[in-house]
Order: C-alpha cells, then structure tokens, then sequence
C-alpha cells in the first residue's frame, strides 16, 4: 500500500499554499488525523480522515488517494472527499460577508483615518484606545 508524508499531501491537495505552511500547521497542533494531533512526517493511507483548523474554519476531510505531487485544482475532488459539517461552511461564509468591503474603482487606498473607521466597525479596533 502506498503512503506518503502528511505535510506532502496536504500541500498536494491544494489545503495549504505551500508545504512550509503545511508542515507549520502540523507542528502548531492544527492537523489531527483519525483525531489525534499529527506531526508533518506522519504517513498517510487511503480513508484516512484528516482534520484542519484555518481561519477558524474546521475542515475535515477522507482521503481517496494518496498523490506525491501538487495537482490541479479540478483534480481535487478525486483525491478527497470533504466531510466538512454544514455548520463551518455557513461560519465561513458569514465571515466573508462580515469582512467584505467595497471601495469604487479609481477612489485609492484608504487613509488612515478611513482605516481606523473601517476597523472600528468591523469591531477590529481595541475600544479601550
């Protein structure tokens, strides 16, 4: 059976940009697979369940295939199946409305003022300041 480094396949399957940050994630306890906390170097098998924690966000997902090398994003679908509850998903979601923004096209960067009042609304800024 076929095997490959955990931190190798997170990165291949598109959940981390890169395989420094796969392996970070790793080693700061945001990875658990089959519910324990997983290092980078740990070996990887097919129908093992894989848990992530980003932005928040708990992902979880089973492995179809195990891969060596980064794939295409349509290829994605193939190589896991994601088990993520309804719930992170409708979080997610709410958090991309919360923090979306709009600025006319042309208008610039904000100034400084304009950020501290951004910041203020979206409840960013400490109020004690």
């Amino acid at each position: 059976m076929e095997t490959v480094r955990l931190d190798k396949w997170l990165w291949a399957v598109r959940l981390f940009k890169t395989r420094s940050m796969a392996t970070e994630a790793c080693k700061g306890g945001k990875v658990k697979m089959n519910g324990t906390n997983a290092k980078p170097s740990r070996e990887i098998k097919v129908d093992d369940e894989i848990e992530v924690v980003q932005s928040g966000i708990r992902k979880k997902v089973r492995v179809k295939q195990v891969v060596q090398n980064r794939v295409g994003a349509k290829l994605v679908p193939d190589l896991m199946e994601d088990l993520t509850p309804m719930e992170e998903l409708e979080k997610l979601d709410m958090l991309r409305q919360v923090n979306y923004e709009r600025r006319d096209r042309g208008v610039g960067r904000p100034t400084k003022k304009d950020r501290r009042l951004i910041d203020r609304l979206k409840d960013l800024d400490d109020p004690e300041d």
